[in-house]
């Protein structure tokens, strides 16, 4: 594969048609995922496929704040959670209750919940869809059905992740109208005999050749994709007054100190005494009218 595509988005589009597409790639940025916690076997290749997940759907919608992909469910893995921002910057983790080393995607997350939640930023509301999931056979079809409840566009995924990296594709039918009426049902059949070593292995030109050398196709320029975490001190601050003065204080009596380490990206903060008293003073502080000379 070529370095080119490494760590990146690919839009593309079947001329004459109403079909589009994204290709995803996660390298270093999955590595950095792996590298700040150890998962079992199939725990993190469901985290890799909802991280390529997210990344596509980040891609069918505009958004200036982050899009957030949500499983909750009562099998081994009891949460799972990814997050892309509008740069394209991801992070994700999963929880899990026990060490599943197999088992179908309904296996894996018992009777549980699918939320996708739409912060568009700028204090603009924000939107989830919810689906409740039964017996799914994986993330790809959980998501499919997700689109047809929600947004009610034809879409399909595919998604496979190993250790060294993670692959996806998105086909959509947009609603417009083309003269060629078989074009999604001919793509989404040409999709279909894409293999997973296949979607990781080969590069995007090479996928598209490969399923979709008959058809006019239109590569767009690749988007970069990375690993990023979004939590600061200042985030950390804001959920300690979240908490209340009393019980950061009795955190502090038991512990002399207030540790919270981001579950996303390992980095660890501290808290002690004073800033305790730093953090709550800064609440009480009057506001101070413009002097006017």
């Amino acid at each position: 594969m070529s370095d080119c595509d490494r760590d990146v988005l690919n839009r593309f589009i079947l001329e004459r048609t109403n079909v589009r597409g994204e290709l995803v790639h996660l390298d270093s940025s999955w590595q950095a995922v792996l590298e700040r916690r150890q998962y079992p076997l199939a725990v993190r290749d469901l985290l890799g496929q909802a991280m390529a997940a997210a990344a596509l759907l980040s891609t069918t919608i505009k958004f200036r704040g982050s899009l957030t992909l949500q499983i909750n469910g009562n099998g081994p893995v009891s949460m799972l959670v990814v997050q892309v921002k509008a740069d394209k910057s991801l992070r994700g983790l999963a929880h899990w209750s026990e060490a599943p080393t197999t088992g179908t995607f309904a296996d894996l997350i018992g009777n549980a919940r699918l939320v996708i939640t739409i912060d568009p930023g700028e204090g603009l509301d924000r939107y989830q869809g919810i689906v409740e999931l039964e017996n799914e056979p994986s993330l790809a079809i959980a998501l499919t059905d997700y689109f047809e409840m929600s947004e009610q566009l034809p879409t399909r995924l595919w998604l496979v992740a190993s250790e060294e990296r993670v692959g996806g594709m998105l086909l959509q039918a947009l609603p417009r109208k083309t003269e060629d009426d078989d074009a999604w049902d001919r793509s989404l059949h040409l999709g279909e005999t894409i293999t997973d070593e296949e979607l990781l292995q080969l590069g995007h030109r090479d996928i598209l050749h490969r399923l979709f050398h008959e058809e006019d196709v239109r590569l767009f320029k690749s988007e970069p994709v990375s690993f990023r975490c979004s939590c600061s001190r200042e985030r950390i601050e804001a959920m300690l007054r979240g908490l209340g003065y009393a019980e950061v204080q009795d955190i502090l009596r038991e512990e002399g100190r207030v540790a919270v380490d981001c579950e996303f990206c390992g980095h660890h903060y501290e808290f002690d005494h004073v800033d305790a008293e730093q953090i709550f003073a800064a609440i009480d502080q009057p506001s101070v009218p413009p002097t006017r000379h």
